[in-house]
């Protein structure tokens, strides 16, 4: 076991701390929470939940005890193809500071600023904005060498200048979900499970009626479940208000509207992660995996066109690093690297399910990640 995991007897008493005291939210609520709420507390109640327990979440194969990968922990390649944008960006807006949203482990954060140390690109300040103490004391122990320039914030700073970078945090933010029972929507939320059974959590769904719907008219099967997004598309007007010149690149696995709300995705996108296994189950094992669903980037997209922000593209994860040069890193990079870069293009790895939306205030440049395959018109 690597001196950084949580010994399974811990993690065990961790879950089961968290899931008494999601019972006690369920109580005082009257027997039933939200779904956002109980998503909220299994990822981020202090101490306890998934991204603030001392577990190990980021990590390239099972055997290292994580759970899943991300582009960053799979090659520094992206990192380095990602600094050619956040380089124009910072030219664009005259800016010398980076600020990172959902740093994780801090990889990308360290290739980021070796990118741009080697490309002679002054970066004075680099910002990471990160809830959880836990993942900020690892980054903190993975940035060493960057120590000088590396700042932590809790919360968002009043005003922001420069470059924003968010890689895999939207999909994190809580949803809410809905039932379509052929006749009416129903907010589907999270009570306690009349008879558990033998070693389950204690909780069950369970359906309220709402006035809440999906933003697209369907037409949706019986059965239908999906989520919607008012806590991302909230996040976005926040930080658009907090913005001076700054431009924000967003990446992430999702659809726009028309295919988010398909009716042959009639199962939604919530998503579980442990051990590099997927599951659909965000009842078990509270606080022990990572939840997470699709980013519905049409959504993102008018939030942030309501907030005054210029939607400058949006486009796939494998065209915007093309087009930042990544086909020339990995021709110049050993064999095990550029098979790892490859997955970040693969049309059935990460190429086509990741999209990528740049989003500016205060100035108007031509992204070079967008300049070719630009898809805007399907948002």
């Amino acid at each position: 076991m690597r001196s950084d995991q949580v010994p399974a007897s811990a993690a065990s008493g961790l879950s089961a701390a968290l899931q008494r005291r999601i019972r006690d939210a369920i109580r005082a609520a009257g027997g039933w929470l939200p779904f956002d709420r109980f998503m909220a507390m299994a990822l981020y109640e202090p101490g306890l939940g998934y991204y603030a327990n001392g577990s190990l979440k980021f990590g390239r194969m099972p055997a290292s005890g994580s759970d899943f990968v991300t582009a960053p922990e799979m090659t520094p390649l992206f990192g380095r193809a990602l600094a050619v944008q956040v380089a124009q960006a910072l030219e664009a807006t005259g800016s010398d500071e980076v600020w990172e949203f959902g740093a994780g482990s801090g990889a990308l954060a360290g290739q980021l600023l070796d990118a741009l140390d080697a490309r002679g690109v002054v970066v004075r300040a680099y910002h990471i904005v990160e809830l959880t103490a836990e993942l900020r004391d690892r980054q903190r122990a993975r940035l060493v060498p960057h120590a000088p320039r590396l700042h932590w914030h809790a919360r968002l700073p009043e005003r922001i200048d420069g470059v924003i970078v968010g890689n895999e945090v939207l999909d994190a933010m809580p949803v809410q979900l809905l039932h379509w029972t052929g006749a009416a929507w129903r907010e589907r939320g999270v009570a306690e499970a009349a008879d558990p059974g033998d070693g389950a959590a204690g909780f069950a769904w369970a359906d309220r009626p709402t006035a809440l719907a999906p933003p697209a008219p369907g037409p949706y099967p019986p059965g239908t479940v999906t989520e919607i997004h008012p806590q991302a598309q909230a996040f976005i007007r926040t930080l658009a208000g907090r913005m001076g010149r700054a431009v924000a690149v967003f990446i992430d696995y999702g659809f726009p509207e028309a295919e988010y709300y398909h009716p042959q995705r009639s199962g939604g996108t919530l998503m579980c992660h442990r051990g590099h296994r997927a599951d659909a189950d965000p009842l078990a094992d509270v606080g022990l995996k990572d939840i997470t669903a699709h980013v519905d980037f049409s959504g993102i997209a008018l939030a942030a066109q309501a907030a005054g922000l210029e939607v400058l593209g949006y486009t796939s994860q494998a065209r915007f690093l093309i087009n930042c040069g990544l086909p020339a890193l990995m021709a110049e990079a050993g064999l095990a690297e550029a098979v790892a870069a490859q997955r970040l293009i693969a049309e059935h790895e990460m190429g086509e399910l990741f999209k990528v939306i740049v989003l500016a205030r205060g100035t108007d440049f031509d992204p070079v990640g967008l300049r070719l395959g630009d898809r805007s018109h399907r948002l």
